[in-house]
């Protein structure tokens, strides 16, 4: 995982599931809205961070999916 986006992905993941289990405690308001006030900014800077990756991949909407290839499914689909 050399890549920051992902890395960002998750930071990003977890620190919004520990702000939102924060909030059904009994945590300080001043403390929430600090929270907060850093979260929004987090979450911008992550999209932003996404969508300008350089990542770059040779797959097109041609392959299907790689896990389950179009032949495959042509296959079931007879079978069936």
């Amino acid at each position: 995982m050399k890549n920051l986006a992902i890395k960002l992905v998750w930071f990003t993941t977890i620190y919004v599931f520990v702000f939102a289990g924060l909030c059904q405690t009994n945590v300080a308001l001043p403390i929430l809205m600090t929270l907060y006030c850093i979260g929004i900014p987090l979450i911008l800077f992550m999209v932003y961070t996404v969508i300008t990756d350089d990542y770059k991949t040779t797959k097109t909407f041609k392959d299907w999916y790689g896990d389950n290839p179009r032949e495959t499914l042509q296959d079931e689909k007879e079978e069936s």
